[in-house]
């Protein structure tokens, strides 16, 4: 499971899409995968950029079955969900799924700055509704856009002077004062 884990969290890709992925269809030396069209939710083919991690999980694994890339026993994984159960009994999670691991991908490139534009294409949503969901997790990206229309210049925040200076920075009379 390990590897597939590590896979998840790096390309956000689906269960099905990663037990689908075949040796054939990876290029260790462009770091690049293509996931067949029919193989993801949409229907369509996409490339799926190969970062370290990913590099990593899939080299854990290379030399176990020709042909796919994840195996058990020698064999294709055709379904996690008995080894996803297991586990997480193990580690004692309740509330979990194996698509929670694409939400946490998402979440990470959102807050390390990814553009929701760019989160669309590297997980392959076919519509910017579906991304959305990730927008507040970068508030702070919102700040240039705001200073857009700002007629003052920014400047720091003067800090109130102590109290017994209040007199001596007074822009008014304190004889008027009653």
């Amino acid at each position: 499971m390990k590897p597939i884990v590590r896979f998840a969290l790096a390309t956000g890709c689906r269960a099905r899409e990663i037990h689908g992925l075949e040796w054939s269809r990876v290029d260790l030396v462009r770091k690049v995968a293509w996931l067949n069209h029919g193989t993801t939710k949409s229907g369509e083919g996409r490339s799926i950029p190969l970062n370290a991690d990913v590099m990593a999980a899939l080299e854990s694994t290379l030399g176990q079955y020709p042909r796919s890339c994840f195996t058990f026993a020698g064999q294709r994984i055709c379904n996690s969900s008995t080894a996803c159960a297991k586990a997480k009994q193990r580690a004692g999670i309740e509330d979990f799924r194996f698509h929670s691991l694409r939400h946490t991908w998402a979440s990470w490139h959102v807050q390390s700055g990814t553009s929701l534009q760019e989160l669309m294409e590297l997980g392959g949503w076919k519509s910017y509704e579906m991304v959305l969901r990730y927008a507040h997790l970068a508030p702070e990206k919102l700040s240039s856009v705001a200073s857009r229309i700002e007629r003052q210049p920014a400047r720091a925040l003067t800090v109130t002077p102590p109290i017994e200076n209040v007199a001596a920075n007074a822009t008014f009379s304190l004889r008027s004062v009653h």
